[in-house]
């Protein structure tokens, strides 16, 4: 338990860090226009990165500020204090008998938070040992995942496509909706856990910043978020760190703790990555057709209409991002890293990059160009990165510490993308039993 909790404490004071760069880091005007997708291991000031050690020391925190000061706003800082507030229930007949289903709310103190987190995890019943788990977010609430009567059903906003839903809210018919995107028996099956929360619990994904946590962490006066306060995605990523806390604290029995998979589609595939490049704790990251703003570059013309660009995804969503990355909209070259860099913030760790042939607003093969532009920091670690040099076969899984994954189809999470997921788990976080 002391490892686990020096674990952590190394996590945050590496997150913390990247704080101290902010007052440093020039100012828009300043920032100079480079067409080229940035090099990860060239600093700032343009000083070359040649070393693990430098990497770890100079660079990765570096990139952590930038990220959050240009992009997605900083992380809320980790609470004081977080507790089971109650365990809602426990089921260990789940999938006839083959899993445990519980359901816990959490709150956090310091600051003192009225927002709950509800985190529903399955684990199998039939293991040797502690169980690998992937971590996730869903869009519609934990009660859409499965049809048990005891899950906690949302009472907060809901999107108005969640089947189910009545005037933005949850009801009763909404139970097991997701069921099919989750496809939680395949996961039991092949041997993993999954830890998952709903986006609402902490900041429903609405312009109106007034109802989520952020305004918990504003400054004596503020009204309202700041140009670098943490938007929709940085809250959301912070989520995923207080499920990862959750199972170190409450779970370290039944849970592999060096086996934690973070896994989102879309919004939440965008999350996905972000909550692994800043805490090393997540052994793998799944972010699932994430595109602009996520896994796809931001350097691309802003007249393009076939892709999503900064400019369409500040404009139709500009509470997921802080406000100073609105100051890229017409300029994006302008940007001091593309998402090659979020990429490389995960390194040594696998990350999996998935898509579908009919969701090419996500720029399925902008993609490619980003995990390639990480390979290098890859290659610093020894680890091999990403040498594929075109789009693979459909259905192909391919790489090896950074993979790729397409499929025909939409804009989707289903169960050939969860059969590609565990897939890359398995080659990627072997047991080591």
């Amino acid at each position: 338990m002391l490892k686990s909790h020096w674990m952590m404490a190394i996590a945050w004071v590496a997150l913390s860090c990247s704080h101290l760069f902010a007052a440093e880091f020039p100012d828009f005007a300043s920032l100079p226009s480079r067409a080229e997708t940035p090099d990860p291991l060239v600093m700032l000031d343009g000083t070359k990165v040649s070393t693990v050690a430098d990497w770890n020391a100079k660079r990765k925190p570096e990139l952590k500020g930038l990220f959050q000061n240009f992009m997605y706003g900083y992380l809320p800082p980790k609470p004081q204090r977080s507790v089971v507030e109650e365990v809602i229930f426990t089921d260990n007949t789940f999938l006839d008998g083959k899993a445990t289903l519980s359901e816990s709310r959490l709150a956090f103190f310091g600051p003192d938070l009225k927002h709950r987190l509800h985190v529903l995890l399955v684990v199998p019943n039939k293991k040797s040992g502690p169980v690998p788990v992937f971590v996730g977010m869903n869009f519609c609430g934990n009660h859409a995942l499965a049809s048990h009567p005891k899950i906690h059903l949302v009472e907060s906003w809901v999107y108005k496509s969640c089947v189910g839903s009545e005037m933005e809210r949850a009801t009763e018919k909404s139970r097991g909706t997701q069921a099919e995107a989750w496809n939680l028996d395949l996961i039991i099956e092949r041997g993993y856990g999954l830890a998952c929360f709903y986006s609402g619990d902490l900041d429903p994904d609405t312009a109106d910043f007034s109802d989520g946590i952020e305004p918990s962490y504003y400054k004596p006066g503020q009204t309202g978020p700041a140009p670098s306060d943490a938007g929709a995605i940085a809250t959301w990523a912070w989520g995923y760190h207080r499920v990862v806390d959750f199972l170190f604290e409450q779970h370290s029995k039944e849970i592999d703790l060096k086996r934690i998979a973070a896994v989102g589609h879309s919004r939440n595939g965008k999350t996905t990555l972000l909550a692994a490049a800043l805490d090393d704790r997540i052994a793998l990251a799944i972010p699932h057709q994430a595109g602009c703003g996520g896994t796809a570059p931001s350097r691309v013309a802003i007249d393009r209409k076939d892709v999503e660009t900064i400019r369409r995804i500040n404009t139709a969503f500009p509470h997921w991002f802080c406000d100073n990355f609105a100051l890229f909209n017409e300029t994006p070259d302008k940007l001091p890293f593309d998402q090659n860099c979020l990429v490389a913030l995960c390194a040594p760790r696998p990350v999996l990059f998935s898509n579908a042939t009919e969701d090419q607003w996500a720029n399925p093969d902008g993609q490619i160009d980003m995990l390639r532009g990480a390979d290098a920091v890859y290659g610093l670690f020894g680890a091999g990165g990403f040498n594929v040099k075109e789009r693979p076969e459909l259905g192909q899984l391919v790489g090896t510490k950074l993979g790729y994954f397409i499929r025909d189809g939409k804009h989707s999470m289903e169960r050939r993308d969860w059969t590609a997921f565990l897939d890359f788990a398995d080659k990627q976080l072997p047991s080591g039993r």
